[in-house]
């Protein structure tokens, strides 16, 4: 086939910074004006974004199930120019945009700029039909060559379909739920020793079109395996957020555009401020680190401040309350120094207008600010918020109320 258009290589020869720094652009300008992605475009050119746009859609794009390697076309339109990414899609390897000069295109999709900006970026229920246009099979440059590849033919059709349909899911505006991206990535949050996606699916449902900023601690990995699993998850569920992660250990090799992974201990509130001041206020912190309980106590004082206000605080793997090697209580009552303990005395905080002798005393930070605590098994959420709201006035003492009651 006669090449007409630029090619774009692999994004990952491009200065890191000014990558990230046009992501970030092109997310908020999922949801701007027409005119406003137009000039966003102009301004950083179509090969610069249509370069953020391939990759973003290659780390989106399932795992692919053709068992031909086909290079499926994606032609990125803006006014009179068009730029050409090559997907290579093939089963058991990632999708990646082809560096050297592709092979036969089997399938063409064209799209515009800005389509395809709102796809990625825009609200995941807007629907997306009638903005591309395709050729599937399109005239190779030998047809004759399909001549003798006959009996290879119908392997070659169902390729191509399901390369075709491969790259379309990577530009779909929904995502798969999250018990479907914790087994595509290989997090343990969902069938497993963990069942948890289907609560993070309920409290997350308001941001998950948002801008929004998550930290999780604990990035999980062995020797030989950087780990990330749950991170990437949560890159590709908030297809316009920006992902944290923060470990003990160096797990830089994972950073990519959206997802930055930050070394430090959990434990030690100079270190959780420093990263806080630099990449937060977060819209949610999830711990899903060391389970000490003593260290689940210093991540929750430091950074629930952090919090952005209509944010939430999880934390995970509360069994541990009721383990004495991570500090938990040998007993059947988790004590207050455990994550458990911390619930307990967070229900008290979002009650503390009601307790019977008020203290003089400016309310604490979760008195005021603990609007919710949503638990189920080895999960707890708490949402932040302005906790505002009075209780019986307090000069009604109990007299007062069971006269009240009496009538």
């Amino acid at each position: 086939m006669v090449d007409t258009q630029t090619e774009l290589t692999d994004p990952t020869d491009q200065d890191p910074t000014d990558l990230t720094d046009l992501t970030r652009r092109l997310v908020h300008a999922g949801t701007a004006s027409d005119d406003q992605i137009q000039a966003l475009v102009d301004a950083a050119g179509l090969d610069a974004v249509a370069r953020a746009l391939g990759e973003e859609i290659c780390f989106r794009c399932p795992e692919p199930v053709n068992p031909m390697p086909i290079d499926v076309a994606l032609d990125v339109g803006h006014r009179d120019q068009e730029r050409r990414l090559v997907l290579h899609v093939v089963r058991d390897r990632p999708v990646r945009l082809r560096e050297d000069r592709p092979g036969t295109i089997w399938s063409q999709v064209g799209i515009g700029v800005t389509d395809l900006v709102r796809r990625l970026y825009g609200r995941g229920d807007r629907r997306m039909t009638g903005d591309f246009r395709n050729t599937f099979l399109p005239s190779p440059d030998d047809p004759e060559s399909l001549y003798s590849m006959f009996s290879e033919l119908s392997t070659l059709l169902s390729s191509a379909a399901q390369a075709t349909g491969t790259v379309m899911a990577g530009c779909a505006p929904r995502c798969p739920d999250l018990g479907e991206l914790s087994l595509r990535y290989g997090s343990d949050k969902w069938a497993s020793f963990h069942w948890y996606t289907p609560h993070y699916e309920r409290h997350f449902a308001s941001l998950r079109d948002e801008p929004v900023r998550i930290l999780e601690i604990g990035i999980g990995g062995y020797e030989d395996d950087p780990g990330g699993s749950s991170l990437k998850m949560w890159k590709r569920f908030f297809h316009r957020g920006e992902i944290f992660g923060l470990d003990l250990y160096d797990k830089s090799e994972l950073n990519e555009t959206r997802l930055t992974a930050l070394t430090g201990d959990q434990n030690a509130p100079e270190e959780l401020i420093a990263i806080a001041e630099e990449h937060g206020p977060f819209d949610v912190v999830i711990d899903d680190g060391s389970h000490m309980n003593e260290h689940v106590h210093t991540s929750f004082r430091t950074l629930f401040s952090y919090v952005r206000a209509g944010g939430l605080y999880v934390i995970e793997d509360l069994q541990t309350a009721y383990f004495p090697g991570f500090g938990g209580s040998s007993g059947d009552t988790a004590e207050p120094h455990t994550s458990i303990g911390l619930v307990k005395r967070l229900l008290d905080d979002l009650h503390h207008r009601e307790y019977e002798q008020r203290s003089d005393t400016e309310p604490s930070l979760t008195q005021r600010t603990v609007v919710g605590v949503h638990m189920y098994h080895n999960i707890v959420f708490v949402e932040k918020g302005v906790n505002g709201e009075d209780g019986l006035p307090a000069w009604m003492d109990a007299s007062a109320w069971d006269a009240l009651g009496a009538k």
